[in-house]
């Protein structure tokens, strides 16, 4: 029987009930998508051991998989301009799973970095391409807590690998883990097909006879917000590329726990940053309830929010610490880091007509990804030039993410100002009349 939900067309109201179950439906996506990026870096260990890898090329087989990521988030989020993003996610998600049985079976390393090319050109799009999709269940004002949600799916994603991975690693081996995700991605693929559906909520800031108004993307792109926005998405992937990659390793290598054990830390440390990201993008929506202007609420808090993290992941090589005050103090600057991801998306969203949405969202994310291409390379090449020094390779690393997320910080801080935008871009039908 032909399968409706997909395409039904939805009540035009907020409906809080439907709109959570599509936003939980959205963040089991999120975390299946997780797991499939993590799982490269938990098995670094014996994968490398096994297919004889050095750091370096290690860091190329986790930077693949952002070689053709950009491509794929654009293509993606303009399609999503004209077809109903729940029809989207439907068609990534299966080729994810399909994706996942070649990386079980080689033994070659071309083929893990062609794998994980196509597993990145059909990742790019998720993150824009199901925020826009969520967008369509709730205003404006009520955004960044079930975007956080959505990302909090990726956090569950990878507390569950670092409690499952390592796990099935030692039982059945570390390629047993690309069966287990191809199985977990079909599974959420049969309930989305059957419960998927596409929300209609208008959730502009723009007075509705211009909500639909296409602005050149010239205009958009050369927007100081936009801009701001971009700049602080691309510093917070770098450190999120490198962290995916490397965290394992850092915790087994660098502060010297066991597999196992080191899975377990990983999973706290997941436990650690999710509570801090839901927290701060409770903080942003509070304040913009409460009034306070989205400039503050969301531009300046990104940027202070991310000047912090910076500074924490510098603190790693320059005061002297142990082994779980490093721990603690990384998990806290990776909470904070994320905030980008729940509230960034939400300052686009303020100024940009929901026909246009999608194509912004995604060309946000591609601008991010360019910095996936070299992360885990870079941090790869100062581990290795660390030679028997243990963790320093890997703080380097560190401290080299924190002073680009200070930076960002600072950026976002000067440029990111959604009010100011909005009247620049898509001035008050009155003002455009006498104009």
């Amino acid at each position: 029987m032909r399968n409706t939900k997909l395409h039904s067309p939805q009540p035009s109201s907020y409906q809080p009930l439907r709109a959570w179950a599509m936003a939980g439906m959205l963040a089991a996506m999120m975390l299946t998508n997780f797991l499939d990026k993590v799982v490269i870096g938990l098995v670094a260990v014996p994968m490398m051991q096994e297919l004889h890898l050095t750091p370096t090329e290690f860091g190329i087989i986790g930077g693949s998989f952002y070689w053709l990521f950009a491509i794929g988030a654009l293509i993606g989020g303009f399609v999503s301009n004209r077809v109903p993003a729940s029809r989207v996610l439907l068609v990534i998600a299966v080729v994810w799973a399909v994706l996942q049985l070649p990386l079980a079976a080689s033994a070659s390393f071309l083929t893990f970095i062609l794998c994980r090319a196509l597993l990145g050109v059909t990742e790019g799009p998720a993150s824009p391409v199901a925020t826009h999709a969520l967008y369509k269940w709730f205003p404006n004002t009520k955004r960044s807590l079930p975007v956080a949600l959505l990302h909090q799916g990726s956090s569950a994603g990878l507390l569950l690998a670092g409690l499952v991975i390592p796990f099935v690693t030692l039982h059945w081996g570390w390629r047993a883990n690309f069966y287990l995700l191809a199985a977990v991605g079909l599974a959420w693929c049969v309930i989305w097909f059957l419960f998927g559906e596409e929300g209609q909520v208008e959730e502009s800031t723009l007075e509705p006879a211009r909500a639909e108004e296409r602005i050149p993307y010239r205009r958009l792109l050369s927007d100081p917000t936009v801009i701001g926005n971009f700049v602080a998405h691309f510093v917070t992937h770098w450190v999120l590329a490198a962290s995916l990659t490397w965290l394992s390793a850092y915790l087994q290598k660098g502060l010297g726990y066991q597999p196992i054990e080191a899975g377990r830390m990983f999973a706290l440390f997941i436990m650690i940053t999710a509570p801090v990201s839901l927290g701060l993008a409770w903080l942003s929506q509070h304040l913009m309830s409460k009034g306070v202007p989205s400039r503050l609420a969301r531009g300046a808090f990104i940027g202070v929010a991310l000047i912090v993290a910076g500074v924490l992941h510098c603190a790693l090589s320059l005061v002297d610490m142990g082994n779980l005050q490093k721990f603690i103090t990384l998990a806290i600057a990776g909470g904070m880091t994320l905030v980008m991801n729940s509230v960034g998306p939400a300052v686009l969203g303020e100024i940009v007509p929901r026909s246009q949405r999608g194509g912004m969202l995604a060309i946000g994310n591609a601008v991010a990804s360019a910095s996936g291409l070299a992360a885990p390379v870079i941090m790869g090449w100062l581990i290795q030039m660390s030679g028997s020094q243990g963790g320093r390779g890997y703080e380097h690393g560190f401290f080299v993410g924190g002073l680009l997320l200070t930076a960002g910080g600072l950026v976002a801080l000067a440029t990111m100002n959604p009010q100011r935008s909005g009247r620049r871009l898509c001035p008050p039908v009155a003002e455009a009349s006498a104009a």
